[in-house]
């Protein structure tokens, strides 16, 4: 094995890592708010707009969460960056043109933050019209 296929499997492992890392706070997340009476609509869900990891029912309501995983809490909340929330909004967005109400539905924003041993923290209300 060369030294560049060497490096090559050690990313690939690196990434497939992560991935796993983040279905693991994913999940996590989802049972926290499931514990606390939201269901679940969609996990992961994909618009042309881009990707939300989940979105809960609050009553009429919407809750769009993204999850946020590195080894600290500060790491993880500083993750989050503005790019990134306008594309939520912009997916959120694309996701009310199925809802009853549209964007009449009455949405929220969440960051849910997750560390490295796996402890999460919600924030409420993260971010709304970037």
């Amino acid at each position: 094995m060369t030294v560049r296929q060497a490096a090559s499997d050690q990313k690939r492992h690196r990434g497939e890592m992560a991935y796993q890392a983040g279905l693991s706070a994913e999940h996590r997340v989802a049972q926290d708010y499931e514990r606390r009476g939201f269901a679940i609509a969609r996990r992961r869900w994909r618009g042309r707009q881009g990707e939300i990891d989940l979105i809960l029912r609050d009553g009429a309501g919407l809750i769009f969460v993204e999850v946020k995983q590195s080894r600290s809490f500060a790491r993880a909340a500083e993750s989050l960056t503005v790019r990134q929330m306008r594309r939520i909004y912009a997916a959120a967005e694309e996701y009310l043109g199925g809802e009853p109400a549209g964007s009449l539905t009455d949405v929220r924003f969440d960051v849910a933050i997750v560390d490295g041993a796996g402890q999460t923290q919600i924030i409420e209300n993260a971010f709304g019209h970037c």
